[in-house]
């Protein structure tokens, strides 16, 4: 749905992601907006917008295995571990530059993610995802007992350099991850209206009538969980290089249902709705920990531990809710508010 008197004259314009001048206007400005964040806020937002970001990678490869190709996978996690890991021994042990390790980091984490995706190919719905909690389990054992990753000590990781320039605050490191962000968000948007992204969506509403049309099942599966892994490990890799350091218990199967929970509340199979659910969740993160001390200090008696669960807790009944009154997630509260504003004054 366009609005009045604007018109798709060539397939070129209504496949278009950006179409319009307004649209333009909306994105150029949003990109100055960011980039000038770090130098009008503090440390604190700058923190929690390089959160967002790297949560939002990891959380679009979920989308694109599970929201747009229907493969429950709950093993996100292990997989943005894979790619940490793999960063931090690359730069850190061969001394590769940071520029490097972050694509390789994805194909590490892609490729292990194939092995993840192999039961996809017999098994789907509650086992898959009970084969993917194996899996996490698995890579997590292996971390803590390899040599090279440092054990249960983890690694020191250095940080991103471009010949003297060394990325080693918080603000230097802000630009290196929204603009990589921004790049995965432009690649998820046009590989979901590709072949690949319809074939995809086929598999998640039918794959018995998608193997039926000539869809090849065993393939894209496994792209899909190659994709989805690769997303992880790019995050993995910036999140490393964010903390400087890398350690197994940075990784927990809690995460995962998180991020599941992300994509529930921001919308499945929705690009934007991605954002929607990061961003909602951090900020009942954000939320919980300015209450937690407030409710630990104005009701003593209740003590420590209730005020510490809290933030699961919020999050539980925020996910109940939208399971309830908003199955469809906020995406498609944003695409209402779109198309009333689109033909106002009429009604929809």
């Amino acid at each position: 749905m366009r609005e009045s008197g604007i018109f798709d004259e060539s397939y070129e314009k209504d496949m278009a992601i950006v179409r319009t001048r307004r649209h333009w206007a909306a994105l150029i400005g949003t990109i100055a907006f960011l980039l000038l964040i770090p130098l009008i806020v503090s440390n604190y937002y700058v923190n929690f917008l390089s959160n967002i970001f790297i949560t939002v990678i990891a959380a679009l490869g979920l989308q694109i295995v599970t929201g747009y190709c229907g493969q429950i996978s709950l093993g996100q996690p292990a997989f943005i571990a894979v790619g940490a890991f793999t960063s931090a021994i690359l730069t850190a042990h061969f001394h590769l530059s940071f520029w490097l390790a972050l694509p390789l980091s994805g194909v590490a984490a892609g490729l292990v993610g194939l092995i993840g995706g192999a039961p996809s190919l017999r098994i789907k719905g509650f086992y898959l995802a009970m084969a993917t909690v194996a899996i996490f389990y698995l890579i997590v054992w292996l971390i803590t007992h390899l040599k090279i990753t440092g054990g249960t000590g983890g690694l020191t990781v250095p940080p991103p350099q471009i010949g003297n320039m060394v990325f080693d605050t918080d603000k230097r490191m802000y630009y290196i991850v929204m603009i990589v962000t921004l790049i995965m968000t432009f690649y998820a948007r046009n590989l979901v209206r590709t072949r690949v992204g319809r074939a995809f969506i086929a598999i998640r509403d039918n794959d018995i009538a998608a193997e039926v049309m000539g869809i090849n099942l065993y393939y894209y599966k496994l792209l899909a969980f190659f994709i989805s892994c690769f997303y992880a490990g790019v995050a993995g890799s910036l999140m490393a290089h964010w903390y400087l350091m890398v350690h197994s218990d940075q990784y927990t199967i809690v995460q995962a249902v998180f991020y599941i929970g992300m994509i529930i509340i921001g919308g499945m199979g929705s690009i934007p709705g991605t954002y929607f659910g990061v961003i909602l969740v951090r900020l009942i993160d954000e939320v919980v920990l300015f209450c937690c001390p407030l409710l630990s200090s104005t009701f003593p008696w209740v003590g420590r531990a209730p005020a510490a669960s809290l933030g699961v807790s919020a999050f539980g009944l925020v996910l109940i809710l939208f399971i309830l009154y908003e199955p469809n997630g906020l995406a498609y509260r944003w695409e209402v508010i779109k198309a009333s504003y689109r033909i106002y004054p009429f009604k929809n």
